[in-house]
């Protein structure tokens, strides 16, 4: 027993993640971690999608489970595992059966290597970039496996449809994924495929790589964000679910409990592509202007952010209490929502700590970065109209891919510019 303590306890003063470590204990308690939060995570945004939406639309949204109908997703969760699991007759069984299970495990498996902070990572692996592009190129097997098996032409047509959307654009992500390889290698002269030596990249450059070679890091950036709402099948693109042509895509034979697994991993896939977006372009787990902002002052300041927004969170939470209705019916409404911000409250303070500040700040920046990304997907969904799939071919092949290639040359280009000017004026001298 005094050995598996000092097991537990050899981890806490190392500098690695888990994974790189050996320890199979943190490694473990990380991984429970990573799939709690993303549960939470999926269940926080599907709230949020539909009150985002609503007021989008001049509208209130969930109102009536909890208050502001914040008890709504676990009522819907409750409904889906009470519904009745149906298997069409003439489907494939096994196959019908095990196709949202790959969905979801692609999903929740790439963030194996997504690195919330320089020790806040399940593993670090040598070739994490490789890692997550495979990883995340199975989830259309279970799609096209799905609609396949459902022996329907619905759901037969939307997973033909996904996995052309989804090989199309995964060319134009992987060419701004090797821009963003090449900028690594500007200090070592070889590039890394590790995710957290990519942000400590930027952050020995002095530089998000979104401004690095201004703007080829801005247009890889932008390919990448386009391909990556292509890929998660959100609105423009989600013509593999197009209601009014497909009723509901690969999905429609599916109800209960199984199809809630294809929705947590649309949701997962949207986190995880965010992170990864995050880490490659915006610094991810860096803090705005570290090296312009630096020191004790700036550092402590930095640091009371996640206890502020807490407490801001909760200070909403209070306002919104005052002004509901003073009527004996929405009494219980009203408890809930002055407990739901004392919750939020207590977090604030407890993240004031400064023991506690110093080991969140890293995870607070990246989350708060990855949040931004989230919200773009809603905003994208209550403002752009869906594409026809001859546009979406277009765009993918026609507009992204050249521009990817054109993006990877110029890039080779401005990095080597020293090196080519150097054998340009040697040749020409006599």
């Amino acid at each position: 027993m005094h050995a598996f303590i000092d097991y537990i306890q050899s981890y806490l003063s190392s500098k690695q993640t888990p994974g790189a470590a050996g320890n199979l204990f943190w490694a473990t308690v990380y991984i429970l971690l990573v799939f709690g939060g993303l549960s939470v995570a999926v269940i926080a945004m599907n709230w949020l999608e539909r009150k985002i939406l609503a007021h989008m639309q001049v509208r209130l949204g969930p109102m009536r489970v909890g208050p502001h109908g914040l008890l709504q997703p676990i009522a819907d969760a409750i409904k889906l595992l009470l519904k009745e699991d149906i298997i069409p007759s003439e489907a494939d069984k096994f196959v019908f059966w095990i196709a949202p299970f790959i969905v979801v495990l692609a999903a929740f498996t790439v963030f194996v290597v997504v690195p919330f902070g320089p020790q806040h990572a399940i593993t670090d692996m040598n070739i994490g970039i490789l890692f997550m592009l495979g990883v995340s190129s199975l989830s259309v097997l279970g799609i096209v496996t799905a609609g396949w098996a459902s022996n329907s032409h619905y759901p037969l047509i939307g997973a033909l449809r996904s996995s052309a959307q989804m090989v199309s654009y995964e060319v134009a992500m992987g060419l701004a994924v090797v821009s963003v390889i090449m900028m690594t290698s500007l200090e070592t002269g070889t590039g890394t495929l590790s995710m957290i030596d990519i942000v400590r990249s930027q952050q020995t450059q002095q530089e998000w790589f979104i401004f690095k070679f201004f703007p080829l890091g801005l247009v890889g950036f932008f390919i990448f964000a386009i391909a990556m709402v292509a890929e998660t099948n959100r609105a423009p693109f989600d013509l593999p679910e197009a209601e009014s042509e497909l009723t509901a895509g690969f999905h429609t034979e599916y109800s209960g409990f199984r199809w809630s697994l294809f929705f947590l991993a649309e949701y997962s896939a949207m986190i995880a592509v965010s992170s990864i977006a995050v880490t490659l372009w915006l610094g991810g787990w860096l803090r705005p202007f570290p090296n312009a902002l630096n020191g004790p002052t700036w550092d402590l300041v930095f640091s009371l952010f996640p206890g502020i927004t807490f407490l801001l969170f909760a200070a909403i939470c209070f306002y919104n209490t005052a002004r509901m209705p003073k009527h004996p019916l929405f009494r219980i409404q009203t408890m809930g929502l002055a407990g739901f911000g004392a919750v939020l409250g207590l977090i604030g303070l407890v993240l004031l700590i400064p023991k506690v500040s110093v080991r969140v700040g890293d995870i607070y920046w990246f989350v708060a970065k990855v949040a931004a990304f989230m919200y773009l997907y809603i905003w994208y969904r209550g403002t752009f109209p869906r594409y026809r799939f001859d546009q979406l071919m277009k765009v993918g092949w026609k507009v992204l891919l050249p521009t990817g290639l054109a993006l990877l040359i110029l890039t080779a280009v401005v990095a080597m510019r020293t090196e080519l000017w150097a054998q340009m004026t040697g040749a020409l001298r006599p």
